[in-house]
């Protein structure tokens, strides 16, 4: 009977941590996601017993796709043509009934269409359309002696620039860019041509002209909720009330958002909290200085987040470096064999590991973060640690074989002491790359100075950009002070050793 009772007490509170189980919402790295993903976070809120997640800015349709589909989020804002052509692979656009029962085997389901439809297309400077009497995208195919800076997510998509080629005959060769940077190189007349969402604010403010889609390429790409089939059951009360956004959203209201944060500052929060109070405050209202976005509230949680990240994947990667140095010191080949893995892992492009490592472990967020900022700190600590064994004066391991030490005595007493400010050193130096690589990891959710860069990008805001960037120095100096320290008080230890027995 005490057994029954526990294993009762047992189920009860998984069932209770289950029930606390926050709703997860994800989003795209682009300005409308963002605010999508808070309006959705707000209106479910109320009916929650905990706060929703919101995972900000997790990457391209591919990552935040694949975060949902391994359940690391809940839901998201997506878009029909996308869920159709990209990710369900249809020739043709679907109908939201044909799409439903396409993605159940998936464990997945789309609903709650907002009410506005947000379509790819090109846009071109005014004067330059005007002055080549460019209207259309047969148009452009006239002309392709005009430079093309087309997003790399839309350069390689199933709906992008290769279909859109081969339907209008275009000979461009374009050039990949950032979706938020476009619009200032298009400006700036670096391109010409760009890809744009059609409720981007910037269309209007920098007066471009969009190409119209005479061929009819482009389906439409009515904005909705994918979401995991388990989500209705398990936050009823939330799924309820997110219905309330069906048909709420217009492409006007929506241009209206998305200017509100890229050209006026706006917080997302804010913005979303302004519009389902049904008001909209005036020009520059809510909008952010540097120094109120250096010090905004989130700064000691994206502080706690990034050093977490830094000391945990620098400690992991010394318990398993300094051992594999240590054991294959006396073996060169196996020793040369370790090096040049590690050394190999360090050419690869960090978002190239981060998508190869979410593939593998099914998942986003601080696991595949932390592994490769792991991977990337084995080498300078390996080598290091190899290095300042190698310094050991060889006099001195003839002594300790001499004074009767076998080679595991020799190593741990005499050779590892020796080496240790040459294997600080390697930990210095991890460290300081850790601290710069981590900034990638709010690309998969897992949090950190990142955000405000990846956010910065997005919406091409220097400042969000500097107030992500400049906390990072300064914890890469912090860190270098720390070592520094270290490194003083190991040397005066070591000298005092050495007065001790008169040397």
């Amino acid at each position: 009977m005490k057994r029954l009772l526990c294993l009762v007490a047992l189920l009860s509170a998984a069932a209770g941590v289950l029930a606390d189980e926050p709703l997860r919402i994800g989003s795209k790295r682009f300005t409308e996601s963002y605010i999508l993903a808070q309006l959705m976070a707000q209106v479910a809120a109320p009916k929650l017993p905990t706060t929703p997640e919101v995972k900000q800015g997790l990457g391209n349709t591919a990552i935040v796709y694949e975060a949902l589909r391994s359940g690391s989020i809940d839901i998201y804002p997506e878009y029909a043509g996308t869920i159709a052509l990209e990710i369900l692979k249809s020739p043709k656009p679907m109908e939201l009934q044909a799409m439903n029962q396409a993605l159940a085997p998936l464990g997945l389901g789309a609903a709650i269409p907002l009410g506005f439809n947000d379509g790819y297309a090109l846009a071109l400077r005014a004067a330059d359309a005007k002055q080549l009497g460019i209207r259309t995208l047969s148009d452009l195919a006239r002309h392709p002696e005009l430079k093309l800076g087309l997003s790399n997510e839309f350069i390689g998509r199933a709906d992008g620039w290769k279909g859109l080629a081969a339907h209008y005959g275009l000979r461009h060769a374009p050039t990949g860019l950032d979706h938020g940077l476009a619009y200032d190189a298009i400006a700036g007349k670096q391109v010409d041509v760009i890809d744009i969402y059609t409720t981007d604010a910037k269309i209007g403010h920098l007066g471009l002209t969009v190409l119209r889609d005479d061929k009819a390429y482009f389906p439409r790409y009515d904005a909705l909720v994918l979401y995991r089939l388990d989500v209705p059951q398990r936050f009823p009360a939330a799924w309820a009330a997110l219905q309330q956004l069906a048909g709420r959203i217009d492409e006007d209201a929506m241009i209206a958002m998305n200017a509100q944060a890229e050209l006026q500052g706006v917080a997302f929060d804010a913005i979303a909290r302004d519009f389902l109070a049904g008001t909209q405050g005036p020009a520059g209202a809510g909008a952010r200085g540097f120094w109120a976005k250096l010090f905004a509230p989130d700064l000691w949680r994206l502080a706690w987040q990034h050093l977490g990240l830094v000391a945990a994947s620098v400690v992991a990667a010394a318990l398993v470096a300094i051992p594999l140095a240590v054991a294959s010191f006396a073996h060169p080949r196996l020793r040369a064999l370790l090096l040049g893995v590690t050394g190999l892992l360090q050419t690869v492009p960090s978002l190239a590991l981060l998508a190869i490592l979410i593939s593998l472990l099914g998942a986003i967020g601080v696991v595949p973060a932390l592994l490769a900022l792991t991977l990337y700190a084995l080498l300078p600590i390996m080598r290091n640690t190899v290095t300042g064994l190698a310094e050991v004066p060889k006099g001195l391991r003839e002594a300790a074989t001499a004074l009767g030490m076998t080679a595991r005595q020799r190593m741990r007493l005499v050779e590892l002491p020796l080496a240790l400010p040459t294997v600080i050193a390697g930990l210095r130096i991890a460290t300081t790359i850790a601290i710069g690589t981590a900034t990638i990891a709010a690309f998969i959710g897992a949090g950190g100075f990142g955000e405000r860069i990846v956010t910065g990008l997005a919406l091409n805001d220097s400042g969000l950009l500097l107030a992500g960037a400049i906390p990072a120095a300064a914890l890469a100096l912090l860190s270098e002070a720390l070592f520094e320290l270290a490194e003083r008080a190991i040397h005066r230890r070591s000298g005092r050793t050495d007065s001790a027995h008169g040397r």
